[in-house]
């Protein structure tokens, strides 16, 4: 299960915009008096954002870009969002005045920098999966910091990972927290497809091999192994697929996940693996900007 980006249509480039006008009032409250107590209102400069990690995969640089234009700055990509970049790279440019790109500094450095981290965290997943298999799909989930759902998200993306739901009305996700205030699975499973009908997928949250069975069998597109053990994980899907089970159903891996088990787990051989720690504990990848004048 896949959900895939539309092209960007100018309600949600004005969304963007908007998001980017916030971020910079947040930041720059009443005015940056340092730079108006120091730096003459006339001033042009030019500057250069600069990766200082060993290694990265840039993202942002769009984003940045309307940051900058918000302040009546000039600016140009020297790279494309999804590059991997080295340390000492210059990533974009800047000119204008000196106080305005002061200004859009620190917002357009931050988006980079952890828009950067997530896709770099990503891309290391993808690249040890694909080593198993090509077929297997690394999610992002909704584990991201309120407000920066749309930039972590597309950060995945970035990395060459996916994005699991969006919100909450693309998918009927059926979890354990559900499953304990209703009777069963066969009834939250036949329940949800009866109001829903088939126009949305059902994604429903197992606990072992006999859950599985039974929520297959009962409808569910998607069943999802909760913290399974990468040899849980194995047992089950093997089973399934002597079964006959397999093909009738995606399977998606999740909970407890990390770089250290990645290949583990997708020897199973499933259909995705979600990973929250993406979106809630990607480190930052450190970039700067360089001043001249002009």
């Amino acid at each position: 299960m896949t959900i895939k980006r539309k092209s960007r249509d100018l309600n949600q480039y004005f969304n963007l915009r908007e998001s980017l006008v916030r971020f910079l009032r947040e930041d720059i409250g009443q005015g940056d008096l340092t730079s108006q107590y120091t730096v003459d209102e006339n001033l042009k400069s030019s500057s250069q954002i600069i990766c200082k990690s060993e290694i990265a995969v840039v993202a942002g640089l769009e984003e940045a870009k309307i940051i900058f234009d918000i302040c009546n700055c000039d600016s140009k990509a020297l790279v494309n969002d999804g590059d991997i970049v080295k340390r000492s790279i210059g990533v974009m440019k800047i000119k204008g005045n000196t106080r305005a790109i002061l200004k859009a500094e620190r917002t357009a450095l931050n988006l980079i920098m952890r828009m950067s981290g997530i896709a770099t965290d990503t891309k290391r997943f993808v690249d040890i999966v694909k080593t198993v298999s090509k077929d297997i799909k690394i999610m992002g989930t909704r584990k991201t910091a309120p407000g920066l759902r749309y930039f972590d998200k597309k950060s995945i993306e970035l990395g060459g990972g996916h994005s699991h739901r969006n919100t909450l009305d693309e998918l009927i996700l059926i979890k354990d927290n559900h499953l304990a205030v209703t009777t069963s699975i066969q009834s939250a499973i036949t329940n949800a497809r009866l109001k829903a009908g088939k126009n949305k997928m059902i994604e429903c949250e197992v606990s072992n091999t006999k859950s599985s069975i039974e929520a297959i069998k009962i409808g569910a597109d998607i069943i999802m192994l909760d913290n399974f053990t990468p040899e849980m994980a194995q047992k089950t899907i093997s089973y399934l697929r002597k079964s006959g089970l397999r093909e009738k159903v995606l399977i998606e891996i999740s909970g407890g996940v990390n770089i250290s088990n990645i290949k583990d787990y997708a020897l199973s051989l499933p259909d995705m693996i979600s990973i929250g720690s993406l979106t809630h504990s990607s480190n930052s990848i450190d970039f700067s900007m360089k001043m001249e004048h002009d």
